[in-house]
């Protein structure tokens, strides 16, 4: 029997990319014989899907028996520490760390975006939690940057989605888009967006993805109706399926997508779909960068036509070889978590 490893991060919510992470994090430690533990909003299903022992994330009690049962805590992936999202976020994912170290545990902060933080006493008190933790890993170059500035050792890893072993593409020709609800995805920019469908894929069917079913699928229905509206006969569908390989399946058979979450980008380049990035974060901005993905920025007064026709001279397998050069490495985790 392996180490007895307790996860956290932002699990048991039915985000797609969360769950992906999840999925991957899980299986190495299967792999090295641990005995896991994950905190979820949804236990039973977290239990039921992973294979996993899991505790209700928010039930103080019982998180602090699994954090006293445990000899490692892994907080991750994504983006925990910071306070923009929320206040609330950072000061609960904080307690969780600080507990584990209060009780002698160690700490893996597992491929985290760190900050922004706002408030200045909850930014030293993080940073100074951070300097006690076994392993510091980000995944970005400004997560790293910034804690090196602070005197903290972090290493700088990919997105562990990168090492799953995906489908290739077998296409059906269809077209995916992925959107969520966002401060700045208006009528107009939704508008824009749906005419340029029209324009260049008035034939193709339109598979409208939900990654996460509170954010995603209002915005999914309002999108089809505008695609109607312009165009009734355009054949669409909202794709709102539970499982995570049955979301990558469909993915993969797509020719084109046109997504905004960061993950959604991710799986399409893997399996070699065309891909417009939506431009409304610094990391899928990041990944459109290195990946040379058109990308569309979430303002009317973007010309999305240029990326409309750029998509359509990408090449799959360069995709496909830039998205399988973004390896994962395990071994600094492995000589902690085994």
């Amino acid at each position: 029997m392996g180490r007895r490893v307790l996860i956290s991060g932002y699990y048991g919510y039915g985000n797609f990319g969360d769950e992906a992470i999840l999925s991957v994090l899980t299986d190495r430690l299967h792999r090295l014989g641990s005995d896991i533990t994950v905190l979820s909003h949804s236990p039973f299903s977290t239990s039921r899907t992973y294979g996993v022992k899991s505790v209700k994330n928010f039930n103080i009690l019982s998180v602090l028996l699994a954090i006293m049962s445990c000899d490692v805590l892994v907080s991750g992936g994504g983006s925990l520490l910071q306070d923009v999202t929320s206040s609330r976020s950072l000061w609960y994912y904080s307690f969780i760390i600080k507990c584990a170290l209060m009780f002698k545990k160690d700490v893996v902060i597992f491929a985290q975006g760190i900050g922004p933080i706002q408030n200045e006493n909850a930014k030293v008190k993080v940073l100074d939690m951070l300097r006690q933790c076994k392993l510091v890993s980000v995944r970005d170059e400004k997560s790293q940057a910034y804690l090196k500035a602070e005197g903290i050792d972090a290493i700088l890893v990919s997105d562990p989605v990168f090492s799953v072993e995906l489908p290739q593409n077998l296409s059906t020709g269809a077209v995916g888009i992925q959107l969520r609800s966002f401060r700045s995805v208006d009528d107009a920019f939704l508008f824009a967006l749906a005419q340029q469908i029209i324009d260049n894929f008035i034939e193709r069917k339109i598979e409208l993805y939900v990654f996460q079913e509170s954010l995603d699928l209002p915005i999914c229905k309002k999108f089809e109706k505008m695609l109607k509206t312009i165009y009734p006969k355009i054949n669409t569908e909202i794709v709102n399926l539970k499982s995570q390989n049955d979301i990558i399946v469909r993915i993969s058979q797509l020719e084109y997508m046109i997504a905004m979450r960061f993950h959604a980008v991710l799986v399409a380049i893997k399996t070699g779909v065309k891909t417009i990035a939506i431009t409304y974060d610094a990391k899928v901005a990041k990944l459109a960068y290195d990946a040379l993905l058109p990308i569309i920025t979430i303002s009317i007064e973007d010309d999305m036509t240029q990326s409309f026709e750029r998509v359509k001279q990408l090449n799959s397998e360069e995709l496909i070889q830039y998205a399988n050069a973004q390896t994962f490495d395990w071994k600094l985790f492995d000589d902690v978590l085994a």
